[in-house]
C-alpha cells in the first residue's frame, strides 16, 4: 500500500517546480494521487478493511483542499495539474 522510494522521487522529480522542491501544492496532490490509486487497488481486494477505507477518505479530502487552494490562487497551474493527472474536474 505504501509508495516506494523510488516510485516517491520519481513522482516528486516530474512535478516539482524547481529543483528540490518537494513542498509545493503541485507535488503534494501528486503523491496524495498516488496514495490514492494504490489504497483503491487494496481496497478492491480487502472490501472490508475500513481503516484503510477511512485513510482514503482523509487523502482524497486533503487532496480536495489542496486543489481548491490551487484554484484560488493560480488557475493556470490548477488546470496544469488537473489535466496532467487526468483528474475529473
Amino acid at each position: 500500500m505504501a509508495i516506494t522510494a523510488d516510485r516517491k522521487t520519481a513522482v516528486i522529480t516530474s512535478y516539482a517546480r524547481a529543483k528540490g522542491d518537494n513542498g509545493s501544492p503541485e507535488v503534494q496532490v501528486a503523491l496524495l494521487s498516488e496514495h490514492i490509486t494504490n489504497l483503491t487497488e487494496h481496497l478492491k481486494t480487502h472490501r472490508k478493511d475500513y481503516a484503510s477505507r477511512r485513510g482514503l477518505l482523509l487523502k482524497v479530502w486533503q487532496r480536495s483542499k489542496l486543489l481548491k487552494y490551487l484554484r484560488t490562487k493560480d488557475p493556470t497551474r490548477y488546470n496544469d495539474l488537473v489535466q496532467r493527472l487526468g483528474l475529473r474536474r
